[in-house]
């Protein structure tokens, strides 16, 4: 080694929780050289990136581009040559072209050059993972030298399951475990993975730091939130969630171990306000990182858009998002009210759109094929399509992103209306039930999140909370006119959705069967509207998209 010093019996480490951009090689190389400076000044050896960060993470079959394979490549070997002066080494995951196929890599890189690769063995492939479409797998990984230190690499999978990863760098001489991941946010997942990461320091005996990506990237929020434990199970630090952040911890060699004796403890967010930042973070990295200036909602008096338009205030701006009032003749006075309040408070640009005369022209123009027929549901749609296509003309005229609104309780049951309600280019509560809405909504009116460029105060009105929800498409409706009351809806598709209950078990939980049938029946075929659906933010443990992959032609029914 010719330009840094064997480091003798302190390591600090410079955790670098990010947010990449997937496919912006250019940027996410600068991003690891202004993350290097910045470890520099504070004294950092190593600077610890995390999973595919050059790449961004998930590229998906973006690494099936030999030209994206190559670029990434050469950030990575320009990234190795910066490491020829005395500053920081760098441990950074890139997808890699080896001989035998293409891997999820990570480089160690001093002196000037990578030092080791390693290829990840370990190739996730359920829920939001697919590695396995896409990648090779490695072969068993050893310890690596840095500056005398064996470090062992497991990459985020490794340590999730029982392949025995870490107990063979454990046994091959590994002194601390150095895990980069892409580790997307659900609730409660930072109690799971500290769970994981304290099974493998019991097997090992060694200390472990987990360093976690941040930000959104389509569906998937990544929430940071890295830690370490040391060899006796204590935590030896907390780094923030939701927030981008670089911590130098310090490590300190005693009788052959290393133990961790300086780092942040930072205060995970609890349940609604995690949920909330999430949507926030995904909702904002969506339409910054793909270029969108402003965003326009239908605002309708009810809590779903009042939700949606209190997140894009939180996430953009006031002066980023224009909100309409499209009525029709159900419209109450009630809801003109509340969501010129809700505007109001929130600093959004409100107008107001009436869609009578659209919508007429809709029926006459269909009435000699129509004659005969009576009313239903046809002619409801037809004011949720006017009010759709008002949006996307808005959409089409100033270049803004439409922001659809329905929820998950709605979009599980098939309670929405393609090519209306369901217009858009992102839906920041797609994931989140109908109670969750509720809970989130009476959460933002006390709080503003870290981050938020919104309001104090009470955004959300209380009578858009306090009222029974309706779509108003016909005189005296409530969605519990056709739904069971949400509770109940929510507790049934939970248990459908997420745990894959049989109808069986969900009646023993004492619901009606007749219910539980129905409900069921409802979701199986709603299918084909959700495959139309815009993308969302992924909130719970089993989304619809990338978690929850049903079969569009299903005539499985558990009875």
């Amino acid at each position: 080694m010719t330009a840094q010093k064997i480091i003798s019996s302190t390591l600090r480490i410079a955790v670098a929780q990010l947010n990449p951009t997937v496919g912006d090689v250019t940027g996410n190389l600068a991003k690891a050289r202004e993350a290097r400076a910045d470890a520099a000044r504070q004294g950092a050896d190593l600077l610890l990136l995390t999973e595919l960060f050059i790449s961004g993470y998930p590229p998906e079959d973006l690494v099936l581009k030999p030209a994206f394979l190559k670029a990434c490549q050469a950030a990575v070997d320009a990234l190795a040559a910066d490491t020829a002066d005395a500053g920081p080494g760098v441990v950074v995951g890139f997808p890699r072209q080896g001989e035998t196929g293409r891997h999820n890599s990570v480089a160690v890189l001093d002196d000037g050059k990578i030092l080791v690769l390693r290829d990840k063995i370990d190739l996730p492939n359920y829920g939001e993972f697919d590695e396995k479409r896409v990648f090779s797998e490695g072969s068993m990984p050893g310890p690596v030298n840095f500056r005398g230190v064996r470090l062992g690499i497991p990459i985020c999978e490794e340590i999730w399951n029982d392949l025995g990863v870490c107990e063979t760098l454990a046994e091959s001489g590994a002194e601390i475990l150095l895990v980069p991941n892409g580790s997307p946010y659900y609730r409660g997942k930072v109690d799971v993975r500290h769970q994981v990461a304290l099974r493998q320091v019991i097997e090992s005996g060694l200390p472990l730091v987990f360093a976690n990506q941040l930000g959104g990237q389509d569906e998937l929020v990544f929430d940071g939130a890295s830690f370490g434990f040391n060899a006796d199970r204590s935590l030896a630090f907390q780094m923030s969630q939701f927030e981008e952040a670089i911590a130098v911890v310090t490590f300190h060699r005693k009788d052959d171990s290393w133990r961790c004796e300086a780092g942040p403890f930072s205060k995970i967010p609890e349940k609604d306000e995690a949920d909330y930042r999430a949507c926030m973070l995904g909702f904002r990295d969506y339409v910054n990182k793909n270029g969108f200036k402003n965003v326009v909602l239908g605002l309708s008096g009810g809590i779903d858009s009042a939700l949606c338009a209190a997140l894009a205030v939180d996430a953009l701006g006031e002066e980023r998002v224009r909100t309409l009032m499209l009525p029709y003749r159900y419209t109450s006075s009630e809801s003109f009210k509340d969501a010129e309040e809700c505007a109001k408070a929130l600093g959004c640009r409100y107008d107001i759109v009436p869609i009578e005369e659209p919508v007429t022209g809709f029926t006459e123009a269909l009435s000699g094929l129509f004659e005969g027929t009576e009313p239903g549901i046809t002619e409801e749609n037809l004011q949720s399509r006017t009010r759709g296509t008002i949006l996307m003309a808005i959409s089409n005229k100033f270049g803004s992103m439409v922001v659809t609104t329905g929820n998950k309780s709605e979009m599980s049951v098939g309670y929405a209306t393609l090519y209306g309600d369901m217009n858009g280019g992102f839906n920041p509560i797609k994931d989140l039930y109908k109670m969750q809405v509720y809970g989130l909504s009476r959460w933002r009116n006390t709080t503003v999140p870290p981050g938020a460029l919104g309001p104090s105060g009470e955004v959300i009105p209380q009578n858009i909370i306090a009222k029974a929800p309706s779509a108003e498409l016909r005189p005296n409706q409530t969605d519990q006119d056709s739904l069971p009351p949400y509770p109940v809806l929510d507790d049934i598709l939970e248990c459908l959705v997420e745990q894959e209950m049989g109808t069986a078990e969900i009646v023993a939980r004492g619901h009606d069967e007749a219910t539980v049938h129905r409900i069921e029946h409802l979701l199986y075929i709603a299918e084909y509207k959700r495959r139309q659906s815009a993308p969302g933010v992924k909130i719970t443990k089993k989304n619809f998209g990338r978690d929850r992959r049903y079969p569009i032609t299903n005539r499985f029914r558990d009875r």
